[in-house]
């Protein structure tokens, strides 16, 4: 029995970890790598045989560096189970299928921009709509706390992280030779402060914890901060006649900036101007959450039976036609714009910062974890120039980062839950991945001083005897 790493090891996105138990693989995850274009082609199309002839793999939820890779290991031949919440499969649904729909739109775009410049490279998308529906009918769907047998010996059970809708912590319990351990594989631990979903919870029993370690160096403002902060960022914005562009993943982070503007709006602390949601994945995404009340904090929980619709603002517009989506990138009137994709690697957020990027009086904020080679990082990090589009452009707007909306547990949160895991099982192992090299290290020295105990942290390839 063995925990192997191909994906999200000292690294952020493409989530991929091979169990092997009983004679069988099952796979943890198989997300999307995002980075450089040609580097993430390549690590996305080069999809393991172990995955492909796996027994089953076990979805944590549907954010596409967990999820989006899913389609091409159908491609490849997969046959197997995929193991999910319901409220997963149901964002699947339509997040798989908006993947290969851009990923066909960007290789569209890309090839007759190099045809123009003389250029016979081209760029083929990974899969297309039919086999991200084909990995939809693989899934089942399992509830929250219901043991599923998934393989020999091998039982599932999915537990809340509080990460996005549908975000499960996956504990397998695992029998041979008369003993049972249970390994617990996070995929990615909420908040929890944030309004829109419950708390993480404690998983009791762990004996291996497999960890994420996104925000493994630092912890985030609260959300009140953050708040304050993005009003005065719409508020300078809209003063100066800008716009204020919002790259966001469409799971979870744009409701969580609806919901954030609904509150500044009920305290009349921003002015009423137009808010468009220019992403048919997003607006589909926030009908789905409204699915799934249960899922959902009190609050809001409340709020969605009361039919007060928390993810509803005043001025706020939907944007689904692609025309609608280029006559809003032509117009110049002061507005808030949210469009995918989060990490501005793709989709129609790249459409508007093509233009919005030189003018001084516009802002961008990002509002999520920008992987490294992406262009979202190249903002944050202030790169007085950037490529959109292949093309090399000014950036004269002003870039705000607001870290306090982020899903994913920072470092206090992370060790409080290594630590309530500990406490509650017989823990003889403690992995991290899903972070950055800095970010793991910080959290590893934090937990060994506090746990008293050895971290690993896998690298890409290596392998964990259990």
């Amino acid at each position: 029995m063995y925990l192997e790493f191909h994906g999200a090891a000292d690294e952020v996105t493409g989530s991929l970890h091979r169990l092997h138990v009983g004679g069988v693989d099952i796979g943890l995850d198989c997300g999307l790598f995002q980075g450089h274009r040609a580097e993430a082609n390549r690590q996305n199309r080069e999809v393991p045989s172990w995955a492909v002839g796996a027994q089953a793999v076990v979805l944590s939820h549907a954010h596409l560096d967990h999820s989006g890779n899913l389609p091409t290991l159908v491609r490849r031949g997969f046959q197997g189970n995929i193991f999910c919440t319901p409220a997963t499969r149901d964002l699947c649904s339509v997040m798989l299928r908006d993947a290969a729909i851009i990923q066909d739109q960007d290789a569209r775009y890309i090839n007759k921009h190099n045809q123009r410049n003389g250029s016979d490279e081209r760029v083929e998308p990974l899969y297309d709509t039919e086999d991200a529906e084909r990995a939809v009918s693989h899934m089942i769907s399992v509830p929250l706390h219901r043991a599923m047998p998934i393989g020999p010996s091998v039982s599932l059970t999915f537990h809340d992280s509080g990460h996005v809708l549908g975000s499960a912590l996956c504990a397998i319990d695992v029998t041979e030779n008369g003993r049972t351990k249970r390994i617990l594989f996070t995929g990615d631990v909420g908040r929890a402060e944030l309004p829109l979903l419950r708390s993480p919870e404690i998983v009791p029993g762990a004996n291996v914890l497999l960890m994420e370690s996104t925000y493994g160096d630092r912890d985030h403002p609260s959300i009140a901060a953050l708040d304050a902060e993005l009003g005065d960022i719409v508020n300078t914005t809209i003063g100066r006649g800008g716009r204020v562009y919002i790259p966001a993943f469409a799971l979870e982070r744009a409701q969580e900036v609806l919901f954030a503007l609904e509150r500044l709006h009920e305290k009349r602390l921003i002015p009423r101007v137009p808010i468009y949601i220019d992403s048919p994945l997003a607006i589909a995404v926030t009908e789905i959450y409204k699915l799934h009340p249960d899922a959902l904090s009190p609050d809001v929980r409340q709020r969605i039976l009361e039919r007060n619709d928390p993810f509803s603002p005043p001025g706020l517009h939907y944007v689904s036609e692609i025309a609608d989506s280029r006559r809003l990138q032509l117009e110049e009137h002061p507005c808030i714009i949210i469009a995918g994709s989060g990490m501005c690697e793709g989709g129609r957020i790249l459409h508007h910062l093509a233009r919005g990027l030189a003018r001084e009086k516009n802002s961008v904020v990002i509002v999520g974890f920008m992987a490294q080679h992406t262009l979202g990082r190249r903002l944050v990090e202030g790169r007085p120039r950037a490529k959109v589009f292949g093309v090399e452009r000014d950036v004269r707007a002003t870039i705000h980062s607001l870290g306090g909306l982020s899903a994913h547990a920072g470092q206090s949160d992370l060790v409080a839950y290594a630590r309530a895991t500990a406490e509650r099982g017989k823990l003889e192992r403690l992995l991290l991945v899903h972070g950055e090299p800095a970010a793991r290290a910080s959290l590893s020295k934090r937990l060994e001083a506090e746990l008293n105990a050895p971290v690993l942290r896998p690298v890409k390839g290596e392998r964990v005897e259990l």
